[in-house]
Formats: structure tokens, sequence, C-alpha cells
């Protein structure tokens, strides 16, 4: 992927297709920043599905990963779910 450009709200404003088209055509993403902070960024609608993916299966991953430490942990000292939620309205407002 090319290196973002990074572009003031109100220039982008003036040309948001070209944006788009930039983001679509040549995969360049456009960091879009407002007072001098970087807020947001345009890119391509098929990089951000990859992107979703990929944050997608790293937190299944990690998910996974949690499961199994407490399996091998056994089960010692553990809740099941429906105790840890009556714990949790017990102990709500």
């Amino acid at each position: 992927m090319p290196e973002p450009v990074i572009e003031p709200m109100a220039e982008v404003r003036s040309h948001l297709a070209d944006v788009i088209d930039r983001a679509h055509r040549d995969h360049t993403p456009t960091i879009i920043s407002r007072r001098g902070r970087q807020e947001a960024v345009v890119l391509d609608i098929e990089e951000y599905r990859r992107l979703r993916e990929l944050a997608e299966r790293a937190e299944d991953a990690w998910l996974n990963g949690l499961a199994d430490e407490a399996e091998s942990e056994g089960l010692d000292g553990s809740v099941s779910l429906e105790q840890m939620a009556a714990a949790l309205r017990a102990d709500g407002p």
C-alpha cells in the first residue's frame, strides 16, 4: 500500500470525489486532519474489509489462546458463565 496522503478537511471537502477515486484506483489512503490533528482516513472499501478480517482473526486467535490457557490451568477456582452472570447481576445497581 502506498504511503498515505495527509490533507486538511477543508481541502478534502473541495475534492472528495478525487480522494475516493485515489483510494479506490491507486489504493492510496488519505488521512484527514482538522486543526492540525489527524482525525480520520479514507481508504478503499476492499482494504477496509481486509483490515477488518485481519482484526477479527487476530481477536479470535487471542480469545482462543486465552481459552486454551484457562483450560490448561484446570477448573480449580473457576466459575461457570452462569455463576459469573449471577454474581454480576447481584453486584449491579
